[in-house]
């Protein structure tokens, strides 16, 4: 699972979180229960405008038990542990975000985004035969680029045959447009045959 694809899952569960609790605040704050004449379970929070968010009841029922307070700080602390994880995350870069080409004039750069390169080697990965999926990632400095390729080949799949078309093709034109050596860290996957059906028996 990609950094995107998590941040993604991890604000959209934050943003319903949110939404729910604002929702039911709204909802006890205006009476809207009551004006609605909806009856609510007993246990249910924020029934009426004069109802706090946490009854007293509530925040001294597991108090006295021994093992409360340590649970407390223990949940508190693997939530901000997991908050740190994700801020560190963010800050902390896989790869460059783009990469300088060489180019005849002099005193010009041209530069292009890592993405498009990577886009550029998976699309012509995958149109090799035998090829089902490929993922791709370029990372280290930019005068030190590896590239890291993962490729699930077909079930009679051939991997010397794989690994000889990408050398020649997507990793050679990829270094080509980089004018320098690009160090390749390739991974082959043969993907599962898939299981046959049972022969159809025969009444005689």
């Amino acid at each position: 699972m990609t950094r995107p694809t998590v941040n993604r899952i991890l604000l959209g569960l934050a943003g319903l979180l949110v939404l729910a609790g604002g929702v039911l605040v709204l909802a006890g704050g205006l009476d809207l229960y009551g004006r609605l004449g909806v009856r609510m379970p007993h246990w249910w929070p924020l029934t009426s405008p004069d109802q706090p968010v946490l009854s007293n009841a509530s925040r001294t029922r597991w108090s006295g038990e021994s093992w409360w307070w340590p649970v407390v700080f223990a949940v508190l602390g693997v939530a901000v542990a997991l908050a740190l994880w994700w801020l560190f995350a963010q800050a902390r870069r896989s790869g460059p975000s783009s990469v300088s080409l060489p180019v005849a004039a002099e005193g010009v750069t041209l530069r292009v985004r890592s993405r498009a390169l990577v886009d550029a080697v998976e699309t012509e990965t995958v149109a090799q035969p035998e090829v089902t999926r490929v993922q791709a990632r370029l990372t280290g400095r930019p005068n030190r680029l590896l590239l890291r390729a993962a490729v699930r080949l077909t079930p009679d799949g051939d991997p010397a045959s794989a690994v000889n078309d990408f050398l020649t093709g997507p990793l050679a034109h990829t270094r080509t447009t980089l004018g320098q050596d690009l160090p390749t860290d390739l991974r082959l996957r043969i993907g599962r045959t898939a299981p046959r059906e049972p022969a159809p028996r025969r009444v005689v």
